[in-house]
């Protein structure tokens, strides 16, 4: 089982408290750099449009500068938006920031989840078309990587083309594909791109619902080499039970955000939902804090150490720690060295 770190500037509400921007982007890099000295073996951060819930624009920006920072981890977009993208853009930026982190890149790929990005980026998109794209997407990075290639498709034609500069990687960085229901595990191994899962607040069930779904698509298609699979859950290694259930209150409050945004019908001003009150955070019975303690991996070392074995003997080959969680840059600091310092070495 290898261990990532999956994070991002983030601010859940306007309060005159929260960290300007620039703070934020320090408070990322020190996470990043812990993970990095602590034995990670890769850190994903994500891209997003117009919203201080999740601040990243470009993500390979952020990985070009912790290619500088750091030294051992894998650096991987977890995940760009597909058809935000133009697939010889795509192409072109993900090759130069793997020349610039020494071939360091993975290249998350996925069709993205809110409308209220593609009301603003690709208006009247929707995510059946946005899946299109990105399967349309896909086949094609590797192509331009490979030499001249021209294109003509459903959504994108181009005549033939090349990109520069090459990536390090002789056959370019691997591609991992944001998956759920049986096509997309399906399009990911036919691809030969790795698979990455996220059950969110859903638990238990749902992540083995997951790893059915891949384990079937790979027997499906047995000719080909089995891929790797990683799962992104939110964690939290507390110091005593009271610590577990402030920690599983908190990520209530973070899920209420979330649900708001997906939903997409809040007003929103300056890049924050309208605020949402305590008494309609309390009343999501879905986000509970109950709910979230038994859904997610919060708890202390030892039941920390035991969820994630259990995740091991699904055959997941990676565990993504998810660390967005609206929780002070020191909180989230110590969490993250309880984990390296408590939970790592019972699977070193």
């Amino acid at each position: 089982m290898r261990f990532s770190l999956f994070a991002h500037m983030e601010r859940l509400t306007d309060d005159e408290s929260m960290p300007p921007h620039a703070q934020l982007y320090d408070e990322f890099i020190a996470l990043c750099e812990i993970a990095d000295a602590g034995g990670f073996h890769a850190i994903w951060t994500g891209e997003h449009h117009g919203m201080d819930f999740t601040i990243a624009p470009n993500p390979f920006i952020s990985l070009t500068d912790l290619a500088r920072r750091t030294r051992n981890v894998r650096l991987g977009t977890g995940t760009v938006i597909a058809p935000f993208w133009h697939p010889i853009k795509l192409a072109g930026e993900a090759a130069m920031t793997d020349v610039v982190s020494d071939g360091r890149l993975e290249l998350g790929i996925a069709r993205g989840a809110y409308s209220y990005e593609y009301e603003r980026l690709m208006p009247g998109m929707d995510a059946w078309e946005a899946g299109g794209r990105m399967r349309e997407i896909v086949p094609t990075l590797r192509k331009l990587w490979a030499g001249d290639y021209a294109h003509d498709g459903q959504f994108y034609s181009f005549p033939k083309s090349s990109i520069s500069p090459r990536p390090r990687q002789p056959d370019g960085p691997p591609l991992w594909i944001a998956a759920r229901d049986p096509n997309s595990h399906e399009f990911a191994i036919c691809e030969g791109c790795n698979v990455q899962v996220t059950p969110l607040w859903q638990g238990e069930e749902e992540i083995n619902q997951l790893v059915d779904t891949f384990n079937a698509s790979c027997a499906k298609f047995s000719e080909i080499p089995r891929p790797q699979i990683m799962l992104l859950q939110h964690t939290y290694v507390a110091t005593d039970e009271a610590d577990a259930k402030d920690a599983a209150k908190r990520l209530s409050r973070y899920y209420a955000h979330f649900g708001a945004w997906f939903r997409n019908e809040r007003p929103v001003s300056n890049g924050f939902i309208k605020r949402l009150s305590d008494d309609e955070i309390e009343a999501i019975d879905m986000y509970s804090p109950d709910k979230m303690q038994r859904n997610l991996v919060i708890g202390t070392k030892d039941e920390v150490i035991e969820r994630i074995r259990r995740y091991e003997s699904l055959g997941f080959d990676e565990f993504a720690l998810w660390l967005d969680n609206g929780m002070t840059a020191a909180r989230k600091q110590a969490t993250l060295n309880r984990f390296i310092e408590d939970v790592m070495p019972a699977f070193a």
